[in-house]
């Protein structure tokens, strides 16, 4: 039996087909194996929070008795750095504390009237006395704030959460207050149940 001659054609149709793969690199569409396997850069790290208890030069902040004391103890809040925008983290707290049967007194000195509550440029200008001074300043800002609530003889001062000064916690501390730094008062309150709306 002859067998037909088959031209070039013929032998290539001849050949089991091949399915070839390509490894796609560099900017194409379809990112290689490997180029799935890397891993993202991520994102940078926010500052630490504080520990449960801190102990900063024998002065004790963030100690769960002393806040303990200061939601129940603590019924006249001045607000540093509240403001009027109702976006704002200082307003939305500082309404929770209204709703919770708080007396809120906002000082900002760019602001009259904040939660239907007369507004002061600053501390030593509010006529009645403040049990508690929560702080609404960012960490270089906190100082100051923290200096005049020593100045007025306030019970504790708050540094709300991402407002860190150890050194101005210390001076609280040594003046004698309880002293509270990188923590939510909301967060705090809501977390002991201790809402009740009056």
């Amino acid at each position: 039996m002859s067998i037909p001659r088959l031209g070039f054609r013929g032998l290539i149709s001849l050949q089991p087909r091949r399915v070839f793969r390509f490894r796609v690199t560099g900017q194409n569409l379809l990112p290689s194996l490997s180029h799935r396997r890397t891993q993202l850069p991520s994102r940078p790290q926010s500052q630490p929070k504080l520990a449960r208890v801190t102990s900063f030069r024998g002065a004790a902040i963030n100690d769960p008795e002393a806040i303990k004391r200061i939601l129940d103890e603590c019924r006249t809040i001045a607000v540093v750095g509240l403001s009027s925008q109702s976006f704002r983290p200082s307003h939305g707290v500082a309404a929770y504390m209204q709703r919770a049967g708080y007396r809120v007194i906002p000082v900002n000195p760019n602001e009259t009237e904040v939660l239907e509550e007369k507004a002061y440029a600053l501390l030593a200008d509010v006529p009645e006395r403040i049990d508690l001074v929560d702080v609404f300043r960012r960490p270089e800002e906190a100082g100051s704030a923290v200096d005049q609530a020593i100045a007025i003889g306030a019970r504790a001062v708050w540094l709300q959460e991402g407002v860190i000064d150890y050194e101005a916690a210390q001076r609280a501390a040594d003046a004698g207050l309880m002293v509270v730094m990188d923590r939510c008062w909301l967060k705090e309150h809501a977390r002991r149940g201790k809402f009740s709306k009056q």
